[in-house]
């Protein structure tokens, strides 16, 4: 398959100043130079991107996602190596990327698609699409100075999609739109893989990149540390990347900011027990205890459950649910109640989180921190890992029960 993005080689340094001429004098006493160090944002970075494909690059912030991603883009120029993308490109960076504030949003459309490649005749066939699509019909002709963030990025994705680009560059951008804007843009671009397009992406939001990319890239520091398949490369970088373990003797990794944490978790079975071994259809509570450094707004606790090959077989947050506090100070209890596990027989692993409202910044991760077991219950089923909890008929009538022996 052939590469529609070559990278080799590539490096990228930036001047990291410690101090400012901020007065005539500073300028003469030190002969006009500010005293800085070289910062190596990408170190020797060779990879490629296969036509078609999705590719996603992952990383701590700072570990030169963008940095590279605006090479791609040619925003950036390398200081060593080459990039090279093959076909028309267009980019999705950051907020606004394009746009003249003082503008009206139809005036931005027009400006933003000429310097994508568009031509009039072009855009103006492409007008209605394009604001339909962004949702901006009442707001088209308002200044974009007075548009929200979330705005913005509509706006700014609906011009960069509809230029039908062979090769689509996009940064984390679209965690800034809101859920029905996200579900509509994953539709497009499931329609623009569809379509052969390849797609780069840089993204935080570890569960989308698993299910959106085909490869995903590693960064670390500047230097690339994976390239593979993006199941394995995001279970090796959640366990290596962001290694903490815990010091209660849990298993599991863990990260975030530390604001919050979550102290300790505990499953609870139908009689309100703490176990490690429920049944199928069991009521079953999973309970976390929290503490905060801070005050933390709108906090929003989520729940993972693994298949022991690591399989998420179930990941819901209270911000889906939307039971968010408003503000959380000091120590507390979260629970989530499953009235009847569909879960079949077997063992499990538990993760817990709490992040901020966008699900994007993490307080606290601990994930497959927990195991328990699941012993046979009701339905009583032999085959894969959950219960549908189906009814069963023949030619209109329910099934009648029978045992194998009659």
């Amino acid at each position: 398959m052939s590469a529609a993005v070559v990278v080799d080689h590539v490096s990228k340094r930036f001047r990291l100043y410690h101090e400012r001429n901020n007065t005539l004098k500073a300028t003469v006493m030190r002969r006009g130079r500010a005293r800085y160090e070289e910062f190596w944002a990408l170190s020797d970075v060779s990879l490629e991107v296969p036509t078609g494909s999705t590719f996603g690059l992952i990383g701590e912030n700072g570990s030169g996602k963008s940095t590279l991603l605006k090479c791609m883009a040619r925003i950036l120029r390398p200081d060593k190596g080459t990039t090279e993308v093959r076909g028309k490109t267009s980019a999705l960076l950051e907020v606004g990327a394009g746009f003249h504030p003082e503008l009206s949003g139809r005036d931005n459309v027009y400006l933003n698609g000429s310097i994508l490649g568009l031509s009039k005749k072009e855009l103006d066939a492409k007008f209605s699409e394009i604001v339909e699509f962004a949702g901006l019909e009442r707001f088209i002709d308002t200044p974009v100075k007075n548009y929200s963030s979330g705005m913005y990025v509509r706006l700014g994705f609906s011009v960069a999609i509809n230029v039908n680009p062979d090769v689509l560059l996009i940064d984390e951008i679209l965690a800034v739109g809101d859920e029905s804007f996200q579900r509509r843009c994953g539709e497009k671009l499931a329609d623009l893989r569809n379509e052969g397009k390849t797609i780069v992406v840089v993204s935080h939001a570890l569960g989308t990149m698993r299910t959106l990319c085909d490869s995903i890239a590693w960064l670390e520091h500047g230097v690339l540390k994976d390239v593979g398949a993006a199941a394995t490369v995001i279970d090796e970088y959640v366990t290596v990347a962001h290694e903490d373990r815990t010091d209660d003797g849990d298993g599991g990794t863990r990260w975030g900011s530390g604001e919050g944490r979550i102290e300790t978790v505990e499953l609870l079975g139908p009689h309100g027990e703490a176990t490690h071994s429920v049944r199928t259809g069991d009521r079953v509570t999973i309970r976390m205890h929290y503490t905060t450094s801070e005050p933390i707004d709108l906090p929003v606790f989520g729940v993972g459950i693994f298949s022991l090959a690591g399989v998420l077989l179930a990941g819901p947050n209270s911000r889906e649910v939307e039971v968010v506090p408003d503000r959380i100070d000091g120590s507390g209890v979260v629970e989530m109640v499953i009235p009847n596990l569909p879960l079949l027989t077997g063992t499990y692993e538990l993760s817990v989180s709490m992040y901020d409202y966008s699900c994007q910044h993490p307080f606290d991760h601990r994930h497959r921190t927990a195991r328990f077991d699941v012993e046979p219950g009701e339905p009583h089923l032999e085959h894969g890992l959950v219960s549908l909890g189906g009814e069963w008929s023949v030619d209109g009538l329910a099934t009648p029960r029978r045992t194998l022996s009659q």
